[in-house]
């Protein structure tokens, strides 16, 4: 007998879409969570998609708009050759300091929304989805999102899938996973939830389901 296919679960107390309008939908999920592929399959069903990851990216790129602030607070030596941010020196500084974790936040931060803002007053679409690795960290439902939907998997599952992704050390994954929520954090905060902690082939169905929640069709 084939094992049964997972589904696409949201709070009972909450059937049919939320509200009248364009829903903002606020997609989060652990590091390899695979949120960017749940992005892709609701983006393929006609949802205006904005990844706050892909805007921090940007900004801290060659020529971003956060490259001399960054500079100004950390120095050269974060800064690569070619302009862009050296994400690994910065991310072993950040996670060594809490005081520098902070203040680059305070500089990326307020951008990001900004853009964020930006993208998502200009993006059509039935209904919008945030992507937001850290929603759940943020301590507030980030950007008013109307709906939190969490992509969830076990967490040796998570650590699998980012040591054969980014070839890191088992240990390294995890003390990236120990700096965000938790699993049962972010399910506790979850209005939706996608479980992505099986086959691929998985998702389209639980993304299907969401979809039709979330643009009020049956």
């Amino acid at each position: 007998m084939s094992a049964p296919v997972p589904a696409a679960t949201t709070r009972a107390d909450e059937p049919g879409p939320v509200r009248p309008g364009r829903l903002l939908i606020g997609l989060t999920g652990g590091i390899g969570s695979g949120k960017s592929t749940v992005a892709e399959l609701f983006a393929a069903r006609g949802a205006a998609i904005v990844d706050t990851d892909a805007i921090a990216h940007e900004l801290t790129g060659p020529g971003g708009a956060a490259i001399p602030a960054i500079r100004a607070a950390f120095g050269d030596s974060v800064i690569r050759p070619d302009g862009a941010l050296d994400r690994d020196a910065m991310r072993e500084r950040a996670f060594a300091d809490a005081d520098a974790r902070r203040r680059l936040e305070a500089i990326l931060h307020p951008m990001i929304r900004a853009e964020s803002r930006r993208r998502l007053d200009a993006s059509e679409g039935r209904y919008a989805v945030l992507v937001v690795p850290l929603l759940v960290e943020s301590g507030d439902r980030a950007g008013g999102v109307d709906r939190i939907l969490v992509v969830d998997c076990p967490v040796e599952v998570q650590i699998e899938r980012v040591m054969r992704r980014s070839g890191l050390v088992r240990e390294r994954v995890e003390t990236i996973l120990a700096a965000q929520a938790t699993r049962a954090q972010r399910l506790a905060a979850a209005d939706d939830v996608i479980d992505n902690g099986g086959e691929p082939d998985a998702l389209p169905a639980q993304v299907d389901a969401l979809h039709r929640r979330y643009t009020g069709e049956r």
